[in-house]
């Protein structure tokens, strides 16, 4: 009597069970990579659109207003301080270096020899967001710079409120992050900005977020030799990071500010090494120095 009545209850906790099942797949499926070559377009640009958030997108939709780029990023009306006017120009007297672009799932495939022609040498690629998401045109971002003779390396989007500094280095690092020394292979880039979803600083304190980027700077380093570059504005890492962090000691500084000048930079330090000074008509960018720094960087001199 007990088996008999045993049965249907079984049967009840398998279809509850499978149910729960098909449930985990599907919201697992919105995080997974589609393949460029066996998606639709459409599908992979769905992707791209709903879980990227290019670098310099939330600093474009913060520090400059209607002039943020039309990514389909989200921001928020709370009022940061104005950069200087921008002013876009080739001549710019802040600019002297080498010049490179950054990219992400939202360029697709990038036309690489274009921007060789164009006098780009560098070229920094996004890997990664918090822990999932991986940018489906990231092989062909990354191989293809480096196929046409450009110093490259990766980025990661940092979401601090998802999941540990730990988590997301290790994430990243495995995941297109990795650095080799083989002199065209540029150190790995968090890039930490205004939260796309939510509340600025990611629900921290300035020593939380230092701690936060601390275990994602230490354990980048454990998995690779190097240090990470740092890429923020100085207005976010003013307000949610602060001074006193130390990372100046080992950090190269990436900074954006679309201006003709570059501005104070971040608190604690004193020199750049990367300026991102405009998004038009792509995220471009100046080394703060010549070809055998370029180098020296990629290699770990």
């Amino acid at each position: 009597m007990t088996a008999t009545r045993g049965r249907p209850v079984r049967r009840v906790l398998l279809g509850a069970l499978a149910v729960v099942g098909v449930v985990s797949v599907t919201a697992a499926s919105l995080f997974v990579a589609p393949s460029v070559s066996a998606a639709p377009q459409g599908a992979v640009d769905t992707y791209v659109q709903r879980h990227s958030h290019p670098m310099g997108s939330q600093i474009a939709v913060y520090e400059r207003g209607a002039q943020a780029r039309q990514d389909g990023s989200g921001g928020s009306d709370e009022e940061q301080e104005e950069p200087d006017e921008e002013q876009d120009g080739p001549d710019s007297e802040d600019r002297d270096g080498i010049e490179g672009i950054d990219v992400s799932g939202w360029q697709r495939e990038v036309d690489w020899q274009h921007w060789w022609d164009k006098g780009k040498r560098f070229a920094y690629v996004k890997a990664t967001e918090g822990t999932g998401y991986r940018n489906p045109y990231f092989t062909q971002q990354y191989n293809g710079s480096y196929d046409v003779g450009m110093i490259r390396g990766a980025y990661h989007f940092a979401l601090p409120d998802r999941s540990s500094g730990a988590v997301q280095a290790t994430y990243f690092a495995e995941r297109g992050g990795a650095w080799s020394a083989d002199g065209q292979t540029l150190p790995g880039v968090i890039d930490l900005e205004y939260n796309p979803y939510g509340d600025t600083c990611y629900g921290k304190t300035q020593q939380a977020m230092r701690a936060w980027i601390s275990d994602f700077h230490d354990t980048y380093r454990e998995h690779t030799g190097r240090a990470p570059v740092i890429y923020t504005s100085t207005n976010w890492w003013n307000k949610c990071v602060g001074d006193g962090h130390g990372f100046e000691e080992t950090v190269p500084l990436w900074v954006a500010r679309y201006a003709d000048k570059i501005g104070d930079l971040p608190a604690g330090w004193h020199v750049h090494t990367f300026w991102q000074y405009s998004n038009d008509p792509i995220d471009q960018n100046t080394f703060n120095g010549g070809r055998k720094q370029l180098e020296a960087i990629a290699t770990g001199e």
